[in-house]
Parts: C-alpha cells; structure tokens; sequence
C-alpha cells in the first residue's frame, strides 16, 4: 500500500494573497530539511540538525524562532499540534492545544442575552490557557536528542539583539497600534516610547522575551507553568476582569493523541485527530473525490475540477459545524471518515451545478463509535527516518493583542474557536454547534491540520498550512494537485486555491485564478468571492533519498537541509 504523511498546519493568523510571486526556491539536502515561513526560523532548524539533533529538534526550534521573529502567528503564549513519524515505524501526535480556564462557562460572551464576539477575540477573556511550550518540552524530552535550553537560548540571543521589520511587519503593527495602546505590556513591546508605530527597516527588539527564553532554558518550563510567570499572567488577569488563574496554568497537561490513518488512491494519510477538525475533514474530503477521476476532469474543464472540490468541502464543512469538538466533552463520530459514508455524499454531487447543502450528515454509528476521549506550519525531517509537522498558533494575529507585562509573551485568542453562541460566526467565519461551546478545560476546535502521507509503508511527504479554516482546504488541494495531477512539489504548494466552508455560503477563490473559470464557475450557481488564503510548507522524498523542501510563495519563507 502506497502511504503519504501530511503535518500538522497552525491555524489562524493573517491571510495572505497570492499575486504575481516567484516561484518558491526549493531546498534539496540528503542529511535532512526544513521548510517554515521565516529564514531565521528554518536556520535554526538547520543548526539543531547539524549540531546533532534529530528533526524534533529541528522543528521545536524552529518552532521557538517563529515566537521572536514571526509572533503574531505563534509563540508560547499559543497552541500547537506535533504530527511524528518516527524512525521505527511508529505515529505520535501531541496535543499542545490551549483550554479553557476552569472558571470558563458558555455565557461567558453574552451580555444582556447576546454575543459579544469582541470579548472573545480581544483582551482578558479571549484567552486559553498556552499549550505549545508544554507540547513541545514532551516532544523533545521524550523524541528528541538535544535539551530544550539550546533552542530556547538561540532564540534569546535574537529576541535580544533584534530582527530588521520587513514591510509587512512593520504594516501589521501599524494596523494593531490603537489596539496595542490598550494594554500595558503590548504597548511597552510594540510601540515605540512616544506612542508611535514601529517602522519597516527598523530593529526590533524584545528583551522582555529574550528574558522569558532564558529564564525557560535556566529553570525549565516550571518557571512558565508553576512559576513567575504563572503568577505574573494571574495578576494581569485578575487587575483587568480575566479568568485565567496560575491554577489553570498548574493543571495543564499536553495530550497524547490516537493519530487518524485514511488512505487515498493507495496512498496512506496521516492526520491528526479531534479537536482537531483537520485531520478528520482532510480525510472525508479526500475519500469524497476518490469517487471522482480528477485528472480527467481537470484535462477536459478545469472549472468543473474546483467546482467538484468545493462541493466535497461544503459537505464535510456541513459535519464540521455540527459534530466536532473536543473528544473529551463531545462524541464525534468516526463514522465520518467512514468510506460507504463518503460514496454517499460524493453520489450528492452534481458536475452541471452547485447544489445546497441544507444540514449536516449522518454518518454510520454516530451514537456509539466515537474518537476517545494566527498559525504557523514548520515542516522537518532527518535522515535517520523522522519526520515532524508542527502546527502552531496564537489564533488572529497577535492572539488577543495581550503582553503579560514584563514577560514578552502574546496571549492567544483561541477562546473564539469555541462557538460562543449557536449559530454565531467566529473571527473566520466558522459557525459551531453544542459539541464546540465553551467548557472548563475544555479544548477548542481547530482547523490545523498536520499531516503526512506514506508510500509503501514510508514517508513520502510531510505538509501543512496556516490560515484558520483554509488551512483544510490548502492542505487538501496541495494533496490533490501532487497525487492527483502530478504536479511537482513546488507547483503544488503554489497552485490555485479554492475554499467552501458551507457557512457562508460562498466559493473563495485565489485571486489569481482565470477570469473564464470563475465566470464558469458562477454560472453553474457558486456564489464566488476572491480573497485570500494562508500559507503551506511541504517536504517530499525524492526517488534518490534527499530530500525536496518548499515554502509558499507567497511570502518569503525558507526550506534549506544541513
């Protein structure tokens, strides 16, 4: 059986367009890659690799980079996803999501009876208790071959000595500056000291962060948990109407997690499971277009080809809504990668027409067979045979605009990826159900999706993407145009994307798609918006043994080996 290994993506984050880019250079190394959104941060994958590290390793210290150098995506005030093919063979998944804090409840975002969606995105609610350090001291611990002080003292040296803002960094805190100058500790680490925003050219520093590091790196991930900075985030709250307690910090656990296994025209896929909605709709959506010769279609009417690939997503986008959750508080059926279950809903489609999706579907023994109980994506392998997807997030960019004061770290937002009320869209859209509301230690849904694909029982490729619900979708299509059209590595993380997520009701479609497809498109009843998409890393094994990395080119990312 052929198996392909795809890892995890971190949600959220700001959306990116695809316009006009290069090509993305790709990296071909023997002894190991890594492919992540930042230069920096693949570099100092590359030197976990080359001073005797295994890609854990790697991609944990990648992973700490991207917290200096790429915050408003992720950090350790955040969450993540770890998806490990390991070299013997073996599939682990490590759930570094946030939760809830324990004085959490469903009103918590109501007032007078009404949502409030404001209070779950921005300030003192709006976040979840960080899981990412935690996910990523087990992995190294348990995986990995270096101590996490290297990683965390590399990353302190750059949060110290400072980064050059590029344009678009420097834009996003421009855009963030009113918002910034709300709280204390993000206007000490993002405005300048009259109130001004920083500049593109300028070097930006964080010594409050580089403190945080070094602290981690000299005392270990107590300091975060149990520690100062437990104690620092309980005040911050506890002074501004907050929930969060150093309680809540104390209890957290990262979860080990059963991985999800599907196949595809003979391929094995290996996805991450609930609360992660990835792994279990990048399955359902693949298993829907097996029942469609997607080579064919694309060869005689392209339009047709993305017109199919949104109708399988707007039906697992419909189950989505309404049976996924955190396994631990809802039961989410796994009947939903069900392939019987999948021929049905594939025999909904109709290739001369959009159809409407009224409701969510029934999968096969809903009742009794359940799964137990803005993003970044870093890509890494090694030449002993590991292969790692880090998926990693503090929600929206810059997570709930919050700075703990004195500590460098952004708090995430990633309350909002519970429904906060039936019916009622989050920041990126997303409706939810009850198996999504808000609970004490309860894990929220994420669209991340780490994922790998094997060949014969070996990894082929390991992939994933940023950009909230996206993520699904870029995943899926990256799949679709390397196994379906045979597209290389680096057209298929660059090709056109589409994206249908039931509610709204509407077909978003890269801007760069052709003209004559999208009116093709509408003609045949999609309601088209052109918009943007996040963000994809990959990495493939070549026939020869090295290895192919790939960054999207849409931003100025990295793949590069020791």
């Amino acid at each position: 059986m052929k198996v392909a290994l795809v890892f995890p993506l971190l949600a959220c984050g700001s959306l990116l367009i695809a316009a006009g880019h290069a090509p993305a250079e790709p990296g071909i190394a023997a002894g190991g890659m890594v492919a992540t959104v930042h230069p920096a941060a693949t570099d100092s994958g590359v030197a976990a690799l080359g001073g005797g590290g295994n890609a854990i390793d790697a991609a944990i210290a990648a992973a700490l980079m991207l917290g200096v150098v790429d915050g408003h995506n992720s950090g350790i005030g955040g969450g993540c996803f770890i998806l490990v093919h390991l070299a013997d063979g073996r599939q682990v998944a490590i759930d570094g999501r946030e939760t809830a804090p324990a004085r959490a409840h469903r009103d918590m975002f109501l007032r007078d009876g009404k949502p409030n969606a404001e209070l779950s995105q921005t300030g003192p609610l709006a976040s979840g208790v960080p899981g990412a350090l935690a996910a990523y001291d087990l992995a190294a611990r348990e995986h990995g071959r270096l101590p996490l002080q290297q990683a965390l003292l590399r990353a302190a040296e750059v949060a110290e000595k400072g980064y050059v803002l590029d344009v678009s960094a420097a834009k996003r805190l421009n855009d963030l500056s009113a918002t910034f100058a709300r709280f204390e500790g993000s206007r000490a680490v993002f405005l300048k000291s009259d109130g001004s925003s920083h500049e593109a050219g300028e070097l930006f520093r964080q010594p409050d962060l580089a403190r945080t590091y070094r602290s981690l790196a000299e005392d270990g991930i107590a300091w975060f948990y149990q520690g100062p900075f437990a104690k620092a985030l309980e005040g911050w709250m506890a002074s501004n109407g907050g929930l969060t307690t150093a309680s809540d910090l104390a209890a957290y656990r990262p979860q080990m997690r059963e991985p999800i296994l599907s196949t595809y025209r003979g391929y094995a896929i290996v996805g991450f499971p609930p609360p992660s909605s990835g792994g279990v709709h990048v399955a359902q959506i693949l298993n829907i277009l097996e029942h469609f010769d997607l080579k064919a279609i694309y060869g005689r009417d392209p339009a047709q080809f993305y017109h199919v690939i949104a109708e399988a997503m707007k039906r697992a986008f419909a189950d989505r809504a309404y049976w996924l959750g955190d396994p631990g508080f809802a039961q989410v059926p796994r009947g939903l990668l069900d392939k019987q279950y999948a021929r049905e809903l594939a025999r909904q489609i109709k290739l001369d027409r959009a159809t409407e999706v009224a409701c969510h579907g029934d999968p096969p023994a809903a009742g009794s067979d359940h799964f137990s109980r803005h993003t970044t994506h870093i890509a890494a392998v090694d030449a002993a045979g590991n292969w790692v997807g880090i998926t990693a997030t503090v929600n929206t960019a810059f997570g709930s605009k919050v700075v703990v004061p004195g500590t460098g770290v952004v708090l995430n937002n990633q309350m909002d990826d519970f429904s906060i009320a039936p019916g009622v869209p989050n920041s990126a859209g997303l409706v939810g159900a009850e198996a999504n509301a808000v609970a004490p230690g309860k894990r929220p849904l994420s669209s991340m999706s780490p994922t790998v694909v094997l060949a014969d029982d070996k990894p082929l490729l390991t992939l994933g993407a940023a950009g909230g619900p996206t993520i699904i979708s870029q995943v899926v299509m990256a799949l679709v145009y390397r196994l379906d059209l045979d597209r290389d590595l680096a057209a298929a993380v660059g090709g056109v994307r589409v994206h249908q997520q039931w509610r709204p009701d509407e077909l978003r479609v890269q801007p760069t798609m052709e003209k004559d497809w999208i009116a093709a498109l509408e003609g045949i009843g999609h309601h088209v918006r052109r918009g943007g998409f996040g963000i994809c890393q990959a990495i493939e094994r070549l026939p020869d043994g090295r290895f192919l990395g790939v960054h999207d080119p849409r931003v100025a990312g990295k793949a590069a080996g020791p």
